[in-house]
């Protein structure tokens, strides 16, 4: 019997990509940009925040602004009485120890140097007490008022022309620089403590929104 031919073994080997005729990936290549659907969906997020027209706080009701404005005025009104009576009123009997200053802080040391706490505290304290209702009320009865550098001028000009008017038509009155900056200063506290906040609550101010 004829032995069979053996056939020969044929070599398996696995394919590379080099046999395939495909390139391998270069690792040191740089990596390909991610895909651009989330840029897209950011700069369309933007966009539409841009778009979109500003907030405004919630107004309260007309009534209750109304309302709040008279009263407002009301005590404007008493106010000015209040100081015109102050401030206006002839003094004969202190005519002769009066005297105008012209120099910021002449006044307040003299203030200060009182022999009793007590007066120096009613003479400053005063002063200060005097201006803060400004601050309150005008916010309140003049919106366009808002803002620190605006109550401060508003407040300045008005006891400057109290004080020019003192020292110059009132008898036993005297003109005193130091008596505007400590009503300003009181102005000043009155706005940040409790005029800022009533007037945003009372006339809201348009309000961006945020990104």
């Amino acid at each position: 019997m004829a032995r069979a031919a053996l056939r020969p073994r044929t070599a398996f080997r696995l394919r590379t990509a080099s046999d395939s005729g495909t390139p391998k990936p270069d690792p040191r290549a740089p990596k390909p940009d991610p895909p651009a659907t989330k840029s897209r969906f950011r700069r369309g997020k933007a966009d539409r925040e841009t778009t979109e027209p500003p907030r405004e706080r919630r107004r309260p009701p007309l009534v209750v602004r109304v309302l709040v404005m008279l009263l407002a005025f009301a005590a404007m009104v008493a106010f000015a009485a209040a100081l015109a009576r102050l401030t206006l009123q002839p003094s004969p009997a202190s005519e002769a120890l009066t005297h105008n200053n012209f120099h910021p802080g002449q006044s307040l040391r003299a203030y200060l140097d009182q022999p009793e706490l007590r007066d120096a505290f009613k003479q400053v304290g005063g002063n200060i007490l005097l201006g803060v209702p400004f601050g309150v009320l005008l916010p309140l009865l003049i919106p366009g008022t808002r803002g620190i550098l605006k109550v401060i001028l508003l407040t300045a000009t008005v006891m400057f022309l109290v004080e020019l008017v003192q020292g110059s038509l009132i008898t036993g009155r005297a003109f005193d620089v130091d008596d505007v900056i400590l009503n300003t200063t009181g102005a000043l506290i009155g706005y940040l403590l409790l005029g800022r906040r009533m007037s945003r609550a009372v006339h809201p101010r348009r309000l961006d929104r945020k990104a």
